[in-house]
C-alpha cells in the first residue's frame, strides 16, 4: 500500500491507494496545510494492479484491450518509444473523439503516472482531459468515461501547484471538462486564489466555467478592464459569454482591446484559443437577438477597419462566419469589407456572398483591371460573381490570362453567366487552342451549352473538341437547337460521328429525335458491362416502349448481391425506371425498388443519395408502387428522406388518401433541422400552402424571415447562395 500526501481544501487528510486500479474521492483525503510536502509517487507504485486487471474483457477501438498492460507500463517507463506509445494510447482508447468500455478501465492507471512521471505529465493530463471532453462514446454508458477521470480529481489536485506552467493549465483544462460540481470547484478555486501566471489564471477561470458558471461569470465582471492581463481578459470575456451576460460597451471595449488576439492561450484546444474574434461573434450571434446581432456587427465593423494587417485577417474570419450564420450580415459588413477586397480573405468572402455583395463591385472592376495578372484574375473571379455584366466586359478582353474568373463564370453550380457576343468570340478563340486540358476545355464548353442557340456561331469549334471531350456533345445540342434544319442535321452528323460514346449518343437523340443511334449506344455499354451502365439504363427508361429489345438484358443486369455496393444500387433503381417506362413492369420495378430500400435500411445515413433516388424512382411509378407505401411512410421519420418521401406518398397514394399534414409536418421538420432543406422546400411546393395548417404556414413564415440561415453545411462556396435561392422559395410559398 502507497500513500501519497496531498495539499489541498480543508476537511480532508490523507490519500491511498490500494492494489484495485479505480479510485473515488472516497479513497483520498487532502491536507487542509496547502504547504505541505508532497511525497512524490514511485512510478512503479501507480501500476499496482495492472496485469491482474481483466483486460481481455474490455474493449478499445481495436477489439479486447489485452495490450493496454504493456502501453501503460510503457508510458510509465517513459522510454525511448515514448511518442509512439502516447500515439497508440490515443489510437486506442481516444480514437478519433470515441471513447471505450477500456478507456474506462485505462484513466486510473493514467492519473497515477500524470501524478508520478514528471517529464510526461503535461501530455497525460493532455490525454486525459480528451478523454473527459468526449461525448462519442462506444456501448458504454454516456459519460462513464468523463465520471472516471472525474474521480481522479483529489489525485491530481497537486499538479496544479507544479512549478510547470503547462502542468498547471492542462490541470485546469481536465478539470473543467469533468464536468464535476463538487471537487472539481473547490480545487479550481483553490488554485485561483494562489495562481500568479496569467495564461494559467485564464485556463483556471475557462474551467471554472464549465463546472460553476455562475461563479466564473461573477468573477469575470471585474476583469474587463485594460489593465487586466490579455490571456485573462479573454476568458473573462468567453466566461461572460457563456454565461448569456448581458454585452456591454464594456465587453465590446475588452473584446477590441485584444485584437490581435489569436495565440492567447485560453481552453488552448478549443476555438477561442485558435480564433477568438471569431468565437466571441459566433457566441454572440447564436443568442440570436436583435442587440447581440448588432453587438457582434460593430465589433466586426469596428475590427475590420483597424488598420493592422494581422487584426483585419482575424475580423474577416469571423465576418465569414457571421455571413454564413446571419442573413443580415452581408448588408451590415460589406462595407467595411470592399475596401479590403485586394486582400485574398475578403475576396474570397466578397465572392461568396455574390449579389449581396454589389457595393464592392466598382473597388473589384478596379482592381481587375491592374496589369497584374495574378491578382487581377483573383478580383475578376469575384466580380464574376459579385456583378457578372459588369464582369463579362473584363473577361473577354483578358480570356486567356483569367483562368480563376473562366473557372468562377463556368460554375457547374452556380447561376447561368450572362450571355455577351464579345466574349463568345473570345470562348470561340480559346477553344480553337492547341493541347487544352480536360479542365481548360469544361468551363468554356459550359458557358456555350448555357447560352444555347446564342451561341450557335461555336458549333465548329465544339465539333472539334468533341472527341476529346464528350460532354461537348450536349452543348451541341443546345446550341444547334434552334437552328435551321441543315444546322441541325450537320450537329447530328457531328454527333453520330463520336462512336462510343453514351453521352453523344443521348444528345444525337435529344437534337433529332431518333432512336436508333441511341439504342445501339445503350446495347453495347450494357453488353460490355462499362462504369455507365446506370446512365445506360436512364437512357433506356427515356425512350420508352422503343427500348422493348433492351428488357431481357436490363433485367439480367439487376443485382442479387445482400451487401451491394453504391454503383450497383443506383444501377438497380435505373434499371426499375427502365422497366416502367419501357413496359409498364410495375410488378418488376416494385420488387426492385424495395429490394433497394430494403437493403440500404440498416445504414440509410451512408446512403442517403442512393436512398434518395430510390424514392424519387418510387414516385414516379404513381398508385403502381402502393406495395411499398408501408417503407414510405417509415421513412417520414428520417428528416434527410423525408421530402423525398412525402413526395413520393403525394404521388404513390394521391391527395386524398394521405394526411397531407404530416406530409407538410415531415417536410417542415427536415426544414426546420437543416437536414435536407432543397428538397423539403420542393416538398413544401408540391403540397401547395392550402395543405399546411395555421401554425405550420407560420412556421415556414419563419423560415423565410427569421435572420438566421437554414443552410449550414454544403459546397463552401455555395453555402450562402443556396439559402438566399430556397428563401426565395419558401417566400413566395
Amino acid at each position: 500500500m502507497t500513500c501519497l500526501r496531498v495539499p489541498g481544501p480543508a476537511g480532508v487528510t490523507l490519500a491511498t491507494f490500494a492494489e484495485r486500479p479505480h479510485l473515488g474521492p472516497e479513497d483520498l483525503i487532502v491536507l487542509s496545510d496547502p504547504t505541505a510536502k508532497i511525497t512524490p509517487m514511485d512510478p512503479a507504485d501507480a501500476l499496482a494492479g495492472l496485469d491482474a486487471h481483466p483486460w481481455a474483457r474490455v474493449s478499445h477501438a481495436y477489439g479486447p484491450a489485452e495490450d493496454l498492460p504493456d502501453l501503460l507500463r510503457a508510458l510509465a517507463e517513459d522510454g525511448e518509444n515514448i511518442e509512439e506509445t502516447i500515439s497508440e494510447l490515443y489510437s486506442c482508447i481516444l480514437h478519433q473523439g470515441t471513447v471505450y468500455a477500456a478507456s474506462v478501465d485505462a484513466v486510473p492507471y493514467l492519473a497515477r503516472i500524470a501524478a508520478a512521471v514528471r517529464p510526461r505529465t503535461a501530455e497525460i493530463l493532455h490525454l486525459l482531459g480528451g478523454l473527459a471532453e468526449s461525448d462519442d462514446a462506444w456501448e458504454i454508458e454516456p459519460g462513464a468515461v468523463r465520471a472516471a477521470v472525474a474521480t481522479q480529481i483529489p489525485l491530481l489536485t497537486p499538479l496544479l501547484a507544479r512549478e510547470d506552467a503547462d502542468v498547471r493549465r492542462l490541470t485546469a483544462w481536465t478539470f473543467g471538462h469533468t464536468r464535476d460540481t463538487e471537487a472539481a470547484p473547490l480545487a479550481l478555486r483553490s488554485r485561483w486564489t494562489a495562481e500568479a501566471d496569467p495564461g494559467v489564471r485564464a485556463e483556471l477561470l475557462v474551467a471554472l466555467g464549465r463546472v460553476d458558471l455562475p461563479g466564473a461569470a461573477a468573477e469575470s465582471r471585474g476583469l474587463l478592464g485594460a489593465d487586466t492581463p490579455a490571456p485573462l481578459r479573454l476568458a473573462a470575456v468567453l466566461v461572460a459569454l457563456a454565461a448569456g451576460e448581458p454585452w456591454t460597451p464594456a465587453h465590446h471595449d475588452a473584446a477590441l482591446g485584444l485584437l490581435p488576439a489569436r495565440g492567447f492561450t485560453v481552453d488552448r484546444y478549443g476555438m477561442q484559443y485558435r480564433d477568438p474574434l471569431y468565437a466571441i461573434v459566433d457566441s454572440l450571434l447564436r443568442r440570436a437577438t436583435d442587440s447581440d446581432r448588432e453587438s457582434a456587427f460593430a465589433l466586426l465593423d469596428a475590427a475590420l477597419r483597424d488598420g493592422r494587417p494581422e487584426v483585419q485577417a482575424e475580423a474577416l474570419a469571423a465576418a465569414d462566419r457571421a455571413c454564413h450564420l446571419s442573413r443580415s450580415a452581408p448588408r451590415r459588413l460589406v462595407p467595411a469589407i470592399a475596401p479590403l477586397a485586394a486582400a485574398s480573405p475578403a475576396a474570397g468572402l466578397l465572392g461568396k456572398l455574390g449579389p449581396a455583395a454589389a457595393e464592392a463591385a466598382p473597388v473589384l472592376a478596379e482592381l481587375a483591371a491592374r496589369p497584374d495578372d495574378e491578382a487581377a484574375d483573383r478580383a475578376l473571379a469575384v466580380l464574376v460573381r459579385v456583378a457578372p455584366r459588369q464582369a463579362a466586359p473584363l473577361l473577354a478582353r483578358d480570356l486567356d490570362r483569367r483562368p480563376r474568373a473562366l473557372d468562377a463564370a463556368g460554375d457547374f453550380l452556380a447561376p447561368a453567366f450572362p450571355f455577351d457576343p464579345a466574349l463568345l468570340a473570345a470562348v470561340r478563340a480559346r477553344l480553337a487552342v492547341d493541347g487544352l486540358g480536360t479542365n481548360e476545355t469544361a468551363d468554356p464548353v459550359h458557358l456555350l451549352r448555357q447560352w444555347g442557340p446564342q451561341a450557335a456561331a461555336a458549333l465548329p469549334e465544339l465539333s472539334a473538341v468533341l472527341p476529346r471531350f464528350p460532354y461537348a456533345a450536349t452543348a451541341i445540342t443546345a446550341v444547334a437547337a434552334a437552328g435551321s434544319q441543315a444546322e441541325r442535321e450537320q450537329a447530328g452528323a457531328v454527333l453520330r460521328g463520336a462512336a462510343g460514346s453514351l453521352t453523344a449518343a443521348r444528345a444525337h437523340h435529344d437534337l433529332t429525335g431518333e432512336t436508333a443511334f441511341l439504342l445501339d449506344a445503350i446495347a453495347e455499354v450494357l453488353a460490355a458491362g462499362r462504369r455507365d451502365l446506370a446512365e445506360a439504363a436512364e437512357a433506356a427508361a427515356a425512350l420508352g416502349e422503343a427500348a422493348a429489345g433492351l428488357l431481357p438484358v436490363l433485367r439480367a443486369a439487376v443485382s442479387e448481391d445482400a451487401e451491394a455496393t453504391t454503383p450497383e444500387l443506383d444501377l438497380d433503381t435505373a434499371i426499375a425506371t427502365a422497366l416502367w417506362r419501357i413496359d409498364g413492369d410495375a410488378e418488376g420495378a416494385v420488387s426492385i425498388l424495395a429490394s433497394v430500400l430494403d437493403r440500404t435500411a440498416g445504414n440509410q445515413h451512408w446512403y442517403r443519395w442512393t436512398v434518395d433516388r430510390a424514392i424519387r424512382a418510387t414516385g414516379l411509378l404513381g398508385t403502381a408502387a402502393q406495395p411499398l407505401i408501408p417503407r414510405l411512410e417509415h421513412l417520414l421519420a428520417d428528416p434527410e428522406k423525408a421530402p423525398a418521401a412525402a413526395l413520393a406518398l403525394l404521388a404513390v397514394a394521391g391527395p386524398d388518401a394521405v394526411d397531407l399534414g404530416r406530409l407538410a409536418e415531415a417536410a417542415l421538420h427536415s426544414a426546420e433541422t437543416g437536414a435536407e432543406v432543397a428538397g423539403a422546400c420542393e416538398a413544401l411546393q408540391a403540397l401547395g400552402a392550402t395543405a399546411l395548417s395555421t401554425h405550420q404556414r407560420e412556421r415556414v413564415t419563419e423560415l423565410a424571415t427569421q435572420d438566421r440561415r437554414v443552410i449550414n453545411s454544403g459546397v463552401a462556396g455555395g453555402i450562402i447562395r443556396e439559402d438566399e435561392r430556397l428563401r426565395a422559395i419558401l417566400t413566395g410559398l
